[in-house]
């Protein structure tokens, strides 16, 4: 329903530039549910889906992150969930992403890739990734993005995100 309404109000954006920040804070999983990861992907996916739809042609101009604010562990945890892990994952979706592919050096889940043994192993920085979207969409300055992310100045941008 929201990312119907946010499609049908942005799908003529030929006058204004515009983002939009959603947040979905229902799916911290502290303790694995059944079911529940599948729930929230099918949710998203949908939303998506539909998002696509209702923006009709400014899909194309359209950028979606989606992104966790903490890693995940690769095993349960203490309280029986997967939060408060080192490494995640960040989506991007739209007309303009160069998709098709995984941004990241994948260490592996045995216990030997592990960081620290216990979490996936980070491979990439999310803020790089991150800055690499606001550069090439938005087409902010190095500067710009140093304002956006102070404490990731020495950070480069990833680039060829776009196509």
């Amino acid at each position: 329903m929201l990312f119907h309404a946010v499609g049908q109000s942005y799908r003529d954006r030929s006058h204004f530039d515009s983002q939009v920040v959603l947040e979905e804070g229902s799916s911290r999983p502290h303790a694995l549910k059944s079911g529940r990861f599948a729930r929230v992907f099918s949710e998203l996916s949908r939303g998506v889906a539909t998002l696509r739809t209702e923006l009709g042609s400014t899909w194309q101009d359209t950028v979606v992150a989606c992104v966790t604010e903490f890693g995940r562990t690769v095993r349960p945890n203490g309280s029986g969930g997967t939060d408060h892990g080192t490494a995640s994952a960040a989506f991007l979706f739209g007309g303009g992403i160069r998709g098709g592919r995984v941004l990241a050096d994948w260490p592996g889940l045995a216990d030997h890739d592990l960081y620290e043994g216990r979490d996936l192993r980070p491979t990439r920085d999310v803020v790089a990734v991150l800055k690499g979207v606001l550069h090439e969409h938005l087409h902010l300055t190095e500067p710009q993005l140093a304002e956006v992310f102070p404490a990731h100045r020495a950070l480069a941008p990833q680039l060829e995100i776009l196509s």
